[in-house]
């Protein structure tokens, strides 16, 4: 059988080229190429490669070399700030065979910027105006949300987009000057995704299920697996000439992969369990509050970073100390001495209280021993009870992790959500 990955030689490939040695010291979490390959794909461009290189210049010039060979679009974002180890703007212009000019466009620009906007005392510093430098042999791409602009090259038939390293000032050049660009002037393929999100079952496990409708999709469609913390995405592609026409071939394989996982589905788009469960309770007109020991205040966290998420969410008591969970949750003091902190009859009882103070329609409680200590061997680190429940009923579940701490916190903070999605099904 051919590899399906022959399949992309129909579509443009992509790579992305990130700068700077902050991002393979791990100084700085490469966001950018994250962001610039959704982009891309979203109009049908497919990132083929991803590959970071240090602010060294036979470094930078062989990656531009290596990724031109089989991407016929290469963007480039990082090393076009003011300082000594910004090299990006120098080697592109010997790289194309051009050399720096002032723009007087972006130099105007640039002046407005120190003058008008961010007003610093003094004169504009030398290293400042020369950001108006650009090679003679790009096109400006304009930056309105910073002083490096960027940057357009074409070399025989391959396009080269350098942008700023700066989030914010790349996704602006992203959205307003390089995408209407591609769109424009590159045929772009339709490329189209669907995304099914378990929940509950392994990597593994779910692939055994899947084994004889992997083997029967069409060369041109893709199952792939995106195992994450306790879940797994299943994601569909396919790709085409019209979106509509892929998205009905799709459609079917779709529905009955969801058939196939049926009991572990969460949801067939691809958005996390907050989202998933602030739709629940919108969708009723519902509330809900959290009681964290163990988890800390990170079920808050997800909660609370979802948009429009004070429609649904009360608050949280983050009772991390007995003494907390006695006062503020009313916990009895001899739930506390007979059965610990970390029982089934504590949770529950958290699941009341917050219920109580809160004036919420479901509460969610944990309580846990994330570790590295704190174990003992009727309860060891990773031993974790949840409670859900609502004025008529409270359901208990019982977790034994084995992760490292942070690893802990996350899956049980997810388990959580989970446990309260099944429980708003099941009792609204």
């Amino acid at each position: 059988m051919p590899s399906k990955s022959f399949l992309l030689n129909n579509t443009i490939n992509a790579s992305i080229i990130t700068i700077g040695d902050e991002l393979l010291i791990g100084q700085t979490v490469d966001t950018n190429s994250a962001f610039i390959g959704q982009e891309l794909n979203k109009i049908g461009i497919w990132v083929r490669r991803r590959v970071a290189v240090g602010d060294v210049w036979n470094d930078i010039w062989k990656a531009l070399d290596e990724e031109s060979r089989e991407s016929k679009l290469i963007i480039i974002t990082g090393g076009l700030g003011p300082t000594a180890d910004d090299i990006t703007k120098p080697l592109l212009a010997e790289y194309f065979g051009g050399k720096l000019v002032v723009d007087e466009k972006v130099l105007a620009h640039v002046k407005y910027l120190f003058e008008k906007v961010y007003r610093r005392p003094g004169p504009i510093l030398e290293r400042n105006l020369k950001q108006a430098e650009v090679p003679n042999v790009a096109a400006v791409l304009h930056n309105a949300w910073g002083s490096a602009p960027g940057m357009l090259f074409k070399k025989k038939d391959t396009v080269f987009i350098s942008l700023p390293g700066v989030p914010h000032e790349m996704k602006g050049l992203m959205t307003n000057e390089v995408i209407p660009y591609l769109l424009k002037n590159m045929g772009v393929q339709a490329i189209v995704h669907r995304t099914a999100f378990t929940f509950g079952q392994g990597e593994s496990m779910i692939a055994e299920k899947l084994i004889d409708f992997e083997a029967r999709l069409p060369l041109h469609i893709k199952l792939a697996y995106l195992p994450g913390y306790g879940m797994v995405k299943l994601r569909l592609t396919s790709r085409g000439e019209h979106k509509e026409a892929v998205e009905q071939e799709l459609l079917p394989y779709f529905e009955e992969l969801k058939g196939l996982v049926k009991e572990f589905l969460v949801a067939d788009e691809d958005e996390p369990l907050e989202v998933v469960v602030g739709k629940l309770l919108l969708a009723r007109k519902q509330t809900m509050a959290t009681a964290e020991s163990c988890t800390g205040g990170y079920i808050a966290h997800l909660i609370t970073g979802i948009p429009g998420s004070s429609d649904y969410y009360k608050g949280s008591i983050v009772s991390y100390a007995n003494q907390v969970k006695q006062d503020l949750l009313g916990v009895q003091q001899r739930t506390l001495t007979q059965h610990g902190a970390v029982s089934e009859e504590t949770v529950k009882e958290m699941v009341q209280g917050a219920l109580q103070q809160l004036k919420a329609d479901y509460a969610v409680a944990t309580s846990g021993i994330m570790g590295p200590g704190g174990g003992t061997e009727q309860k060891p680190v990773g031993t974790v009870w949840i409670a859900v429940g609502n004025k008529d009923k409270v359901a208990t579940l019982k977790l034994n992790l084995r992760f490292d701490r942070q690893r802990n916190i996350t899956t049980a903070a997810l388990n959580a959500l989970n446990f309260l999605r099944k429980f708003i099904l099941t009792n609204s």
